[in-house]
């Protein structure tokens, strides 16, 4: 059977026992006392007569807490809440976003699901924003390689490119570190290329005990004297190297394989992106990619790791 033929793909009352199974594995936890396994479900229960609906809709996944009384469902504290839009869409919406290896459009979504293009646009930046992972352990923990780069995309705001300029001073960064052990990758959008900025970053997010490796950019150079790491090492890509001669562990091809799959997917889906938005962008394709076939973990479950991670995060369109 086809995962987009699961029952919670299209019936509403399947699409919230779905959610709930995976946000209350120990079960229905009130949002507003904190209460766990103490409400009971409403059933039967339909919103106001309108002239759409003059019997009402009937409303799915509705409890009520035996401890503050009051209704809730598992909408509340998560990406879904105060949304309009039918959980079971909803779900849909995630499985095309975690299946789509360079990612899939607005515009493309607003078909495939009958919604608006402005509603399309703001459910695929909250299923972004619970794609984004807060996890504290630094890269290369175990002693491995950790290999960092640096692209660059689109435009910078407010900065005109000078006339026969080359390089990016003109276009948005976005710093990578790729986990070569864990299979992982982390994104970060930055403001600038300058030593001051990239080092305490790496800092933050690398093991001491890791390996870094990078390319022969300056404001790598001092790492392998740095106590931060156990070493350091480069390519010399101006002068055409891209893998060590004599030591083949020594490349950054596993960051430049990540972003050239970030940068198809920036250029032929997206194809634009606003800076205060690109750390979604760059979450999405960090997810993607640590959750990918290659560590194990196909779309089905791939969709629910997503899910996992929509409470706490509800985004308001002006964000």
């Amino acid at each position: 059977m086809s995962v987009l033929s699961k029952p919670y793909m299209h019936d509403e009352a399947a699409a919230f026992a779905h959610v709930e199974s995976i946000i209350w594995p120990e079960g229905p936890v009130c949002p507003h006392c904190g209460v766990v396994d103490r409400a009971y479900r409403l059933e039967g229960v339909r919103s106001k007569p309108s002239k759409k609906n003059p019997e009402g809709v009937e409303r799915h996944g509705l409890w009520k807490c035996r401890e503050c009384r009051k209704q809730f469902t598992v909408r509340k504290g998560t990406i879904f809440e105060e949304s309009h839009i039918p959980m079971h869409k909803w779900l849909q919406a995630i499985h095309l976003m975690v299946s789509s290896k360079k990612g899939i459009s607005a515009h493309q979504l607003h078909r495939v699901l009958e919604i608006t293009h402005k509603s399309a646009w703001f459910m695929a930046h909250r299923i972004r924003e619970c794609m984004r992972d807060g996890a504290l352990a630094p890269f290369g923990g175990n002693g491995g390689s950790v290999e960092v780069d640096e692209t660059f995309i689109g435009k910078e705001p407010g900065v005109t490119k000078a006339k026969n300029a080359r390089g990016g001073a003109h276009k948005m960064k976005v710093l990578t570190l790729v986990d070569r052990d864990a299979k992982r990758a982390k994104s970060v959008v930055v403001d600038d290329l300058k030593k001051s900025t990239l080092v305490p970053i790496l800092r933050e997010n690398i093991a001491k005990e890791a390996f870094v490796l990078t390319d022969d950019a300056r404001q790598y150079q001092g790492l392998a004297a740095s106590p931060d790491f156990a070493g350091h090492d480069w390519v010399n890509h101006s002068a055409g190297e891209y893998v060590r001669r004599e030591d083949r562990e020594v490349h950054t091809n596993t960051v430049e394989g990540f972003y050239s799959i970030f940068k198809r997917g920036m250029k032929g889906v997206y194809q634009h992106c606003a800076k205060k938005h690109l750390h979604r962008y760059a979450a999405e394709f960090d997810f993607r990619y640590n959750n990918r076939s290659a560590n194990g973990i196909e779309d089905a479950e791939r969709g629910e790791i997503a899910l996992r991670g929509v409470v706490g995060k509800r985004l308001t369109y002006a964000s």
